[in-house]
């Protein structure tokens, strides 16, 4: 009665908007290291080539999104959503005909990495700011945590389900998948009817609107200290997958299967964090639980410096991953909701945009770095400076509640 109750709260428009969440979300659970794949079996691409491919497509897409916030602040969003769903799916469903055709190429994966980048900073910008048009304020941190359970959902259940795909099927099976899955989105996101707003008249961008999302993050004393530290806590956390990767599978041996295990099982962790993010903000209070968690989630990555071979050293990695996951978790759903109800209206696709492309670029950018410093000191020292430095970022969040500084 009480789960019935909640949903009729929320309305029919966000059951699609979830829906249509859910099953991209699955999608892209499924075609998880997709990209990775096809360019080393069917393209043999090397090590710098696979990382180009990644840290090129974040940041080329992050510099082809600067102008989306801007644009589409006074506009409908919910075409925004429509059209950038159905670029998705024009642009995946490229690749198998491609591969089937025999003429699939580096350059192409390439320019399909940097559309769906600069395409999925598009969509968050616009999903975000659409959200508070059809859920009211006090049920957004409702709504934040089954996106974030969502989130982690597929992110269990589609990795594997991916990879046995794939062995079935082909290497383009699950980038097939993630397509239609978007295709699915960009429909169940036409089926919502409920009207709305744009924040003002649309305007005809200018240079100087550009930097607005910026320009207003870094004035509003909050937003500015959340900024810099997501910025860096993601990329920093981000920057250490590649390198814990070379550890494990290289030069401590980890069966690929093994590795596979450590990080899907404590996505579980997503699940927990997200479903007791409702119960800890409305008992501590949304800027404690910011800052707890905010400084919690920061605490678990310089465990992966320690990681030894054999069953010892995949639970060091399992249980640091589901510290780290639930504690991510529960602050992602909370500050999701924060980020949205501190916001000026008229203002939520810049600051979303301005927001998505600099944690893209930061994650780029780092991701570059510390793979030539796991080069020139082995990995493990580049896991421990990445744990070190994070270990600082809980400083960069808000001391007090209601306080910048």
């Amino acid at each position: 009665m009480l789960k019935t109750e909640r949903k009729a709260r929320l309305g029919r428009s966000f059951g699609w908007l979830w829906a249509a969440y859910a099953v991209s979300a699955y999608g892209t659970g499924l075609g998880f290291g997709a990209f990775s794949i096809v360019a080393v079996q069917v393209l043999q691409a090397g090590p710098a080539e696979v990382a180009a491919l990644s840290a090129s497509g974040l940041a080329i897409g992050a510099l082809l999104a600067v102008p989306v916030g801007a644009w589409m602040e006074f506009r409908a969003k919910r075409p925004v959503m429509i059209a950038v769903d159905v670029l998705r799916f024009a642009a995946l469903g490229s690749i198998p005909p491609a591969y089937w055709l025999g003429v699939l190429s580096f350059a192409q994966l390439l320019v399909v990495a940097v559309v769906t980048a600069a395409a999925k900073i598009a969509f968050t910008a616009a999903s975000g700011a659409y959200l508070k048009t059809v859920v009211p304020a006090g049920r957004l941190l409702v709504a934040t945590s089954r996106f974030e359970s969502t989130t982690w959902s597929a992110t269990i259940i589609g990795p594997p389900v991916g990879g046995a795909a794939i062995g079935l099927m082909g290497p383009v099976t699950t980038v097939l998948a993630d397509a239609v899955s978007y295709l699915l989105s960009a429909l169940g996101i036409a089926a919502i009817r409920h009207p709305e707003r744009p924040a003002g008249l649309a305007k005809t961008t200018r240079w100087r609107d550009l930097a607005e999302g910026w320009r207003y993050i870094l004035t509003h004393p909050a937003l500015r200290r959340f900024f810099v530290n997501t910025a860096l806590v993601n990329g920093l956390i981000m920057a250490g997958e590649p390198v814990l990767a070379v550890l494990m599978l290289g030069h401590l041996g980890f069966p690929a299967w093994q590795y596979g295990l450590a990080f899907a099982v404590p996505c579980v962790g997503g699940l927990i964090g997200s479903r007791l993010a409702r119960r800890v903000a409305a008992r501590w209070g949304e800027p404690t639980a910011l800052r707890v968690f905010g400084t919690l989630r920061a605490c678990w990555p310089l465990g992966l410096a320690f990681v030894q071979p054999g069953t010892a050293g995949l639970l060091i990695v399992m249980v640091t991953e589901l510290g780290l996951i639930t504690c991510a978790s529960l602050f992602n759903s909370v500050f999701a909701a924060h980020r949205l109800t501190s916001t000026d209206p008229g203002r939520h696709a810049r600051m979303l945009t301005a927001w998505s492309i600099t944690t893209s670029t930061s994650i780029a950018v780092l991701t570059l770095v510390w793979g030539l410093l796991a080069q020139l000191t082995g990995p493990r020292a580049a896991l421990a400076l990445a744990g070190v430095l994070l270990l600082g970022t809980p400083f960069l969040l808000p001391r007090k509640p209601g306080q910048g500084a």
